[in-house]
């Protein structure tokens, strides 16, 4: 199932994430033929999950430049308390939403929708919890599995996963066919 050749995916980790938001996209993303890079604050530093699972990180955030991915996946847990805490990881998230690149979180994670403010007028969805937030930073809050508004693609906790990295996989195809087609005129 080579459905993304060639395209890099970011996924931001930090402490304490949650295992199976990170590493179920990280597989399925791998098994699409895209390179996927984890991105932490630091390069090469190792953060334990919510559960103690070690993750390395391949590339420092601040070494993170939007136009290298064709998306980032922020996976929930407590990591988007500390990733937020981060101005180069929220700045990625921004500059990636602002070059039309795929930004997609799950559970927690639209906490760094928040904070990176790319929330305002679109449709999301997140762990009930944090509903609020979100509405006010602005944005339209559907309780969906997966919700997708334009680049943006949210979901709400580990049993959306497949529908989830499903929507991730016909974004990031549907934004290079756009750019190629853009690019051809």
């Amino acid at each position: 199932m080579n459905e993304l050749p060639g395209r890099r995916i970011a996924i931001l980790v930090e402490k304490l994430y949650e295992d199976v938001e990170l590493w179920y996209p990280f597989y399925r993303m791998r098994e699409t033929g895209a390179d996927v890079v984890l991105v932490g604050p630091k390069a090469g530093e190792t953060y334990p999950s919510k559960h103690g699972y070690p993750a390395e990180s391949t590339l420092a955030s601040a070494d993170a430049d939007a136009a290298a991915f064709d998306a980032v996946i922020v996976p929930g847990g407590y990591a988007p308390d500390h990733m937020r805490r981060d101005p180069r990881m929220v700045g990625f998230v921004r500059d990636m939403d602002r070059s039309g690149k795929v930004v997609a979180t799950i559970c927690h994670a639209g906490w760094m929708l928040v904070s990176a403010g790319i929330v305002r007028g679109r449709r999301a969805t997140s762990f009930h919890s944090i509903k609020d937030d979100l509405v006010a930073a602005g944005a339209r809050y559907e309780d969906s599995a997966v919700v997708r508004d334009g680049n943006l693609v949210t979901s709400r906790h580990p049993d959306d996963l497949p529908v989830f990295c499903a929507a991730i996989i016909d974004a990031v195809s549907a934004a290079r066919a756009d750019r190629a087609w853009a690019a051809a005129k």
